[in-house]
């Protein structure tokens, strides 16, 4: 994904490409490149594992969302563990393309994969409400505030939703909605993750 600085490098391949591997799920330990770009890293495999290993209740049947998809590491590994659909959208053409491609060589017809800028597309009315969303922007940019924001206005949250953040600064300083609860957090090298659950019982402040 973009805008990381994960403990340890993506494996490089030939050709200016990196390599993401699936780590569990019906395509567990499939392997798949993606091209490089700026900023451009996918999220570590330790993390990602963690990360699963905190949804594995809730992934099944859910709907996900992963509006920033750099290399598509989390839409693939939530797909491949039973999600029943996944929205993805990145602004790197190359991305987008390869991430079409390892859907394709999967047979799996319950991913959308959009070239475009995912402010611009949390701008529009949801076409659904998702149960998870993975947001992993560039850091820096201030993207993840305001990504969060346009889910709760633009109604595309489940009643129960769980967001997961990446962000170069700890969870507590994000001032992200206020029905967002804090689930869990970790970090790693300069990488703060965290899980939230959204409440529909509160006002989002």
């Amino acid at each position: 994904m973009r805008g990381r600085t994960p403990p340890k490098p993506a494996a490089k391949a030939h050709g200016g490409q990196g390599q993401l591997r699936i780590i569990g799920g019906q395509w567990r330990s499939r392997r798949f490149t993606f091209p490089d770009g700026p900023g451009l890293r996918p999220t570590p495999d330790r993390v990602r594992e963690t990360l699963f290993n905190w949804l594995a209740p809730h992934v099944e049947g859910a709907h996900v969302l992963d509006p920033f998809a750099g290399s598509g590491a989390l839409l693939l590994e939530a797909l491949s563990r039973g999600a029943a659909s996944g929205l993805a959208c990145d602004l790197n053409p190359a991305s987008v393309n390869a991430l079409r491609g390892h859907l394709a060589t999967l047979q799996c017809s319950t991913g959308e994969i959009q070239l475009g800028d995912a402010l611009q597309l949390l701008t529009r009315p949801a076409p659904r409400r998702f149960d998870i969303v993975l947001l992993d922007p560039p850091f820096h940019k201030d993207l993840l505030q305001d990504a969060c924001n346009l889910l709760e206005a633009q109604g595309w949250l489940a009643d129960d939703a769980w967001v997961y953040t990446e962000s170069e600064t700890a969870p507590s300083t994000l001032g992200l909605p206020g029905n967002w609860r804090l689930h869990r957090e970790k970090h790693t090298g300069q990488v703060h993750y965290a899980l939230w659950q959204r409440s529909s019982s509160q006002e989002p402040t």
